[in-house]
């Protein structure tokens, strides 16, 4: 997913260089060892990790080094010492970030593990993680992707949050007669389109189906695409969203929310940061309505992850480590300085109102996908991302767009 609050830093460091912290003490220095390396940009995060791998240290007497690297210094780090000097234990993102290296056997299957800790009856994202039935990783946690509004100004309107198309719609007229815009959405910046994308195909299709495609496995000319399309089309034309959506990036538009001159917008947790802190407290969440109620609830929940790397000098050490690291009371620990939603749902992060609301997202959730840009080839991306935002200005272009998109895909995985 692209953070839009991220900033690109210069490359700074190298893994040999990427300032290691030893935690245990000399007493261990001959004992077992464990070496980590993470790409934590809060301070606090990188704090909470090293105190927790300080007690297992102390704890099963391993010595433990925490090399903590620049969040983009590591994107390119990773693909040579996963070949050439792999950690026993690294950070890293699910998806199709997480695929090419399980493509290229560089991460560990880790899939006994998993049954015998049983994650997969308290990780509902555990797809995230997963490549033909068998796990590489374990999702940490991410932004909840839905519909936020404020309790107030739905309570001053006497509204819910829609849960259904036809619900949805009717949303919509409601909104407009009291002079606002039922959604609204910003892309001048491309990716909240796709995002919307994500959650009709995923809505109208499912999943799996939803996945393939992002897999490069079925053609964006298919009539299942057309279908999304269509319904996409009738929110448009209805005048759900705000217009001049072009002019406008993320937190503009969730100003709008605060401001009472939009209902309802679809994005992550972060829109907190497009809101007054005084209104934060009326920050509600609610899933994306249902379209066919045949399928699942699938939702968009990017995730970041970790992994222990195939060739790990320690690969005992690092399955305890993993175990210890992914208690619910470690995890919440870990995860308070982030201000993400846990991937375990047994997390409790009630002390923070914008993570707690959007975990209601977990609950009942039936499967994830990350987010497209995230899940599909990098230059399908890009065209989709082109071709979304195109459609919501002028939907009846959508047999052309699509037919750009499939040509991107054609030429990233061939010929259907």
């Amino acid at each position: 997913m692209i953070k839009p609050t991220l900033s690109r830093r210069q490359f700074l460091a190298s893994t040999a260089a990427a300032g290691a912290a030893t935690l245990a003490s000399p007493a261990y220095a001959q004992s077992r060892e464990l070496v980590i390396i993470s790409n934590r940009g809060s301070a606090g995060q990188r704090a909470a990790l090293e105190a927790i791998a300080a007690e297992f240290g102390k704890d099963a007497g391993v010595k433990v080094s925490v090399n903590n690297m620049d969040h983009e210094a590591h994107k390119t780090a990773i693909r040579n010492y996963l070949v050439a000097s792999p950690p026993d234990f690294c950070f890293w993102f699910s998806g199709e970030r997480m695929k090419s290296f399980v493509a290229r056997d560089l991460f560990a299957d880790i899939t006994d593990l998993v049954e015998e800790q049983n994650y997969a009856d308290v990780v509902p994202a555990l797809g995230a993680t997963t490549v033909d039935g068998r796990v590489y990783g374990m999702p940490t946690a991410g932004i909840m992707w839905g519909m936020w509004y404020l309790q107030d100004v739905f309570d001053e309107q006497g509204w819910t949050a829609p849960t259904t198309r036809d619900e949805f719609l009717a949303f919509g007229e409601k909104a407009r007669a009291a002079g606002m815009d039922p959604i609204a959405i910003g892309t001048k910046e491309m990716w909240p389109a796709a995002g919307w994308f994500d959650h009709m195909n995923l809505r109208i299709n499912g999943l799996k189906h939803h996945m393939d495609l992002m897999a490069g496995k079925i053609a964006y000319t298919d009539q299942s695409l057309v279908k999304v399309m269509d319904a996409w089309a009738e929110q448009i034309n209805a005048k759900l969203f705000n217009p001049n959506m072009t002019s406008f990036v993320w937190d503009q538009a969730a100003a709008s929310l605060a401001q009472k001159r939009a209902a309802m917008m679809d994005l992550g947790g972060f829109i907190s940061y497009g809101i007054p802190e005084e209104q934060h407290k009326q920050l509600r969440f609610s899933p994306f309505p249902i379209y066919d109620s045949s399928l699942g609830r699938f939702e968009d929940y990017s995730v970041d992850s970790v992994h222990i790397p195939k060739k790990a000098p320690n690969p005992e050490v690092a399955r305890e480590w993993l175990v210890y690291f992914y208690e619910a009371e470690r995890q919440k620990r870990y995860l308070e300085p982030e201000g993400n939603v846990p991937a375990r749902i047994d997390v409790d992060m009630s002390s923070n109102h914008i993570v707690s609301e959007a975990q209601k997202g977990l609950a009942g959730m039936d499967g994830s996908a990350q987010y497209f840009d995230r899940d599909t080839n990098p230059d399908v991306a890009q065209a989709g991302l082109k071709g979304f935002q195109e459609f919501m200005v002028r939907p009846e272009r959508a047999q052309s767009i699509l037919q750009s998109i499939e040509g991107a895909r054609s030429r990233a995985y061939g010929k259907i």
